[in-house]
């Protein structure tokens, strides 16, 4: 189980599934804020991907874009 990935470690396992040469996000802020809208999913019912059940939705969220099973769009905006 990890604790709490780097915002590196976060924005290179993102931005793995990116096509050559481009990047998915850039910036500490769109995984803040990815993280911030898949918790709120799972507050909102979602069924979650990864993690324990006795964990925050908030750490789900972060265990589950860190593994891949959720991913950002890019050019996606928050209302999205």
């Amino acid at each position: 189980m990890m604790l709490h990935p780097s915002y590196v470690d976060m924005m290179d396992a993102v931005n793995s599934d990116a096509p050559e040469g481009e990047e998915i996000v850039q910036s500490r802020y769109s995984i803040v804020m990815a993280s911030a809208k898949r918790a709120r999913q799972i507050v909102s019912g979602d069924q979650p991907l990864a993690g324990r059940p006795d964990e925050k939705p908030l750490s789900i969220a972060v265990d589950e874009l860190y593994e891949g099973q959720v991913h950002i769009l890019p050019g996606t905006t928050n209302e999205q």
